[in-house]
């Protein structure tokens, strides 16, 4: 049981008491069951509603207040790599025994983390059940990725600047998952902006407006479409950058999404 960056974990002992960094791990965490062991996160944690309400807040991903974190004594910290400043989490780890980090890459990845969480948590058969539910997801990505040529897609998740994501991240290999790989090919930072006249615009099939972080909408279609000369459609931002038990139905839209506009 060792997290992303090699730390061995054993399994939990005594009372547990979880604080999530994570929006999508929170998630995770609720759909193993681990709900009522949660006793904070952050105020983009809002999946299952019902249940996160009575949940203590503790700031953003990146503004986290240490103090609040402090204050609910966790036992074990969820982070990520991507979502959370490091020398948030090292201050952090000064007080909490157990800091778990986080860094999927692909939609694949999320198998060794469910395993991580069951194997932490005491909650392996569940863990097991969602391996063999994403398993299933994953092949209906790989069939439709078989079935259709591959596409190159510009994704943006950001306006004024414009801005996309590069091959390396969670989000373009999700969508490569079904066929769609993102553009530019090569980028020399993980969120780069987006020049309008690079050559390699002449390539993109499609244009995608993610929901997140940036909210795309109706309203923003005819704009991208002047500036791109190619066909936009709106995404689930959720659906393609969220692991954890999200990439299930990540997955499942995905391919839908692939079909419908093929």
């Amino acid at each position: 049981m060792r997290d992303a960056i090699g730390t061995e974990h054993q399994p939990a002992a005594g009372e547990v008491r979880i604080v999530s960094l994570v929006p999508s791990l929170t998630e995770l965490v609720c759909d193993l069951g681990l709900a009522d062991r949660l006793v904070g996160r952050t105020g983009f944690c809002v999946h299952p509603r019902s249940v996160l309400k009575l949940v203590p807040k503790v700031g953003g991903t990146k503004d986290v207040k240490v103090d609040v974190v402090r204050q609910l004594a966790p036992t074990h910290l969820i982070v990520n790599i991507d979502e959370n400043r490091r020398e948030t989490v090292e201050e952090l780890a000064a007080s909490v025994p157990h800091v778990i980090v986080t860094h999927p890459c692909a939609p694949t990845d999320n198998i060794a983390l469910y395993r991580l969480f069951g194997g932490v948590f005491d909650c392996a058969a569940r863990a097991e059940q969602l391996v063999t539910v994403l398993e299933g997801a994953l092949a209906e990505a790989q069939a439709v990725a078989r079935e259709l040529p591959r596409e190159e897609v510009l994704y943006l998740i950001w306006r004024a600047p414009w801005m996309t994501v590069a091959r390396e991240t969670y989000i373009s290999a999700t969508l490569a998952a079904v066929g769609w790989d993102t553009l530019p090919a090569e980028a020399g930072a993980r969120y780069p902006e987006v020049d309008w006249r690079a050559p390699w615009m002449e390539r993109a099939a499609r244009v995608f407006l993610s929901s997140e972080p940036y909210r795309f909408g109706e309203t923003h279609l005819d704009e991208v479409k002047a500036l791109s000369g190619r066909p936009v459609a709106l995404i689930d931002g959720e659906m393609a950058s969220w692991y954890g038990s999200r990439a299930i139905d990540g997955m499942r839209y995905l391919a839908a999404l692939r079909r419908r506009l093929r």
